[in-house]
């Protein structure tokens, strides 16, 4: 997925698995995005799939703010996918810009309002100038408690429930942890969004439904909104809307 306000009925859905401990009330704590229809925003409009990649960051910007000042505590957005790779060769250096820009333009600002910026999945996989703005962006941001912000860079989550495993097998075969005493706990303990809040909404943009290998973990008791508005075109007021349906759904956890 890569870095869309028009309106249209949303699809809505929800999934289940294993209880968080987030709390209920009108107002998430924590929001996830899927930015899918870059490509076909630009397409529709006669323009280079770069355009559109340019106006997706612009909603970035928008929708960071909104989250920010509506005052959601974090907010994760799926920049760049591990399957992203196999992308054309131009279309991952330009997505690398694009974001190399954005860092210099905005942690200015990200940092001014105490937000932390987290990123999860691999991102040690870009080139040296990019990881190394990332890493100055992390070290900067570390100390804020404001709100944060988390950004999928070369992520998956089958991946990352892969090491997962790998980690508490490593520990069984070292003695540290009886693996007939595993807990679910102890598998989200090894994820990459360990220290984030427990998942609450997950948003999709473009009109697809499916999670693209995004937090499937995370995602189990999450409220899933789908909507056909392409990322580029997603603002405040579209991110509102989803919140309002978030607050009329009723959350069991599998209870009555």
């Amino acid at each position: 997925m890569i870095f869309g306000r028009a309106k249209g009925r949303a699809v809505e859905a929800a999934d289940s698995a294993a209880m968080p401990e987030s709390g209920g009330g009108d107002l998430p704590r924590h929001i996830a995005i899927i930015m899918d229809g870059n490509g076909r925003w630009a397409k529709s409009r006669g323009l280079p799939r770069i355009a559109g990649h340019r106006a997706g960051v612009e909603a970035v910007r928008t929708v960071t703010r909104a989250a920010r000042e509506m005052g959601v505590a974090c907010l994760t957005l799926y920049a760049f996918s591990s399957e992203n790779w196999r992308r054309p060769e131009q279309e991952i250096s330009d997505l690398t810009g694009l974001m190399k820009h954005f860092i210099r333009a905005d942690m200015d600002e990200f940092h001014a309002n105490n937000v932390r910026l987290r990123i999860i999945g691999d991102y040690k996989a870009f080139e040296s100038e990019a990881v190394k703005l990332i890493e100055g962006a992390l070290e900067r941001t570390s100390g804020n408690t404001g709100s944060t912000l988390a950004v999928a860079l070369n992520y998956g989550a089958q991946d990352e429930l892969t090491r997962a495993a790998r980690l508490l097998a490593r520990k069984a075969v070292a003695g540290e942890i009886d693996p007939s005493a595993i807990q679910s706990e102890d598998i989200a303990a090894g994820l990459d969004t360990a220290d984030l809040p427990p998942l609450d909404l997950l948003i999709r943009t473009s009109g697809e439904q499916r999670l693209s290998n995004f937090l499937l973990w995370q995602a189990a008791y999450a409220e899933l909104y789908f909507t056909p508005t392409l990322w580029p075109d997603f603002g405040a007021d579209a991110l509102k809307e989803a919140v309002e349906v978030f607050a009329r759904r009723e959350r069991r956890y599998g209870g009555l």
